[in-house]
């Protein structure tokens, strides 16, 4: 298994009278879908796939429910899930209320068994597919 990358060029925002560099990005082959990563949990467990696909959607709920309650949501080892926020500055602490935010994002902080396996990935450019 290899992870897909292309090649792109790409000036620095910061420096953009430097030449632009070429950089490999990420190429996504496909989308994996619930009822298919269910269906994979289903083979590896003792569930079967309508029970695994109604364990990724508890598990949904109770993230969404934990998330809105101002608590992040660690995974053992695979990773945590926690909010930040997007906010207009105020000149005064008084002036800093909620109506300042302007988006809400959800990120997600890697943990040492997603790290360690990352550190495994091998990589194949794009384009060399069409030339087979």
């Amino acid at each position: 298994m290899a992870i897909f990358y292309n090649k792109l060029q790409r000036k620095n925002p910061l420096r953009p009278e430097e030449p632009a560099k070429w950089y490999p990005v990420v190429k996504t082959a496909s989308m994996m879908r619930e009822k298919e990563v269910a269906r994979q949990i289903a083979d590896e467990t003792t569930l079967n796939p309508k029970e695994a696909e109604m364990a990724l959607s508890q598990l949904q709920k109770v993230m969404i429910r934990a998330l809105l309650n101002g608590q992040s949501v660690q995974l053992g080892d695979w990773g945590s899930f926690y909010l930040t926020l997007n906010a207009e500055g105020s000149e005064t602490e008084a002036e800093a209320t909620p109506s300042k935010i302007k988006k809400v994002n959800i990120r997600f902080s890697v943990g040492t068994e997603l790290k360690d396996a990352l550190k495994k990935a091998s990589f194949t450019d794009a384009a060399s597919l069409s030339k087979k």
